[in-house]
């Protein structure tokens, strides 16, 4: 169903349905490419969907079936990035919309099929894991345009794929497919292109039956070991919560009761 929230752009679409929220990037005739508008709006979206008690997990995807994201809209650097100053206040707003989506406390999964590109690539790296299909490529080609990577989305980078992977992308900035993602550590999965969709939902439904609190708590704590925490989330107070929960009381009686357990987020 659609959702109540309505993103200040209409290239960006969100779907709920049984606790997974849907956000699809829909700017199909450029390859789903990401123009100032859509960067500006991921923040509110993501806050919106973080806050909704109805929300265990998001799923960001391309509409259609020919690209995840192709990056950014190249056709808006000739005036938005022309210079140092206009480069910097676009890739501020880059930056935003990689931390909105990496900071969510809620598990974050990237549905890639098609081009995933620049800062495409750049989104799918903020998500928590990444599905990708056999026919997925890969790739930033930042050393090739000749623009500066944001420091703070770099640090997305290397949280997610280690120092050694993103020098190699970066430095070569080619493309790769999605077998050899997977072995970058790029994604996580790779499967045929038919069963993209219904693997993901999968695994968004088994995310979404389990404990919030649990998922949140884990989020944290390993978004911190990985050098990507947030500077305002205590993973150690957040784990303390989920001793306290009716969740975990849930869990246990459910656990001796030999039934699946039913919870809450409290």
């Amino acid at each position: 169903m659609t959702y109540s929230f309505s993103p200040s752009t209409s290239k960006l679409v969100v779907s709920l349905s049984g606790g997974i929220a849907t956000l699809a990037i829909d700017n199909r005739p450029k390859h789903n490419a990401l123009d100032l508008e859509m960067w500006t709006a991921f923040p509110d979206i993501m806050v919106a969907l973080d806050r909704d008690p109805q929300v265990r997990v998001v799923v960001l995807r391309g509409a259609g079936r020919e690209s995840f994201a192709s990056g950014a809209d190249i056709g808006e650097f000739a005036t938005l990035r022309a210079d140092a100053e206009g480069g910097r206040r676009y890739e501020a707003t880059n930056e935003a919309a990689f931390w909105a989506v990496a900071r969510c406390s809620k598990p974050v999964v990237a549905m890639i099929r098609g081009f995933c590109l620049g800062g495409g690539f750049g989104l799918a790296l903020s998500c928590d894991l990444r599905v990708a299909s056999e026919s997925a490529v890969f790739g930033i080609p930042a050393a090739r345009l000749g623009i500066g990577y944001p420091p703070g989305a770099m640090k997305l980078v290397t949280a997610a794929v280690g120092a050694p992977a993103a020098k190699d992308l970066f430095f070569t900035a080619r493309r790769i497919d999605a077998q050899e993602a997977a072995r970058l550590g790029v994604v996580q999965r790779v499967v045929p292109d038919d069963r993209l969709e219904e693997t993901v939902l999968a695994l968004a439904r088994t995310m979404a039956e389990n404990a919030p609190l649990t998922i949140k708590a884990a989020k944290a704590a390993i978004d911190e070991a990985a050098g990507a925490g947030h500077p305002n989330v205590d993973p150690v107070a957040l784990a303390d919560l989920c001793f306290d929960s009716a969740d975990a009381v849930e869990g246990r009686n459910a656990f001796l009761e030999k039934r699946s357990p039913v919870f809450k987020g409290r």
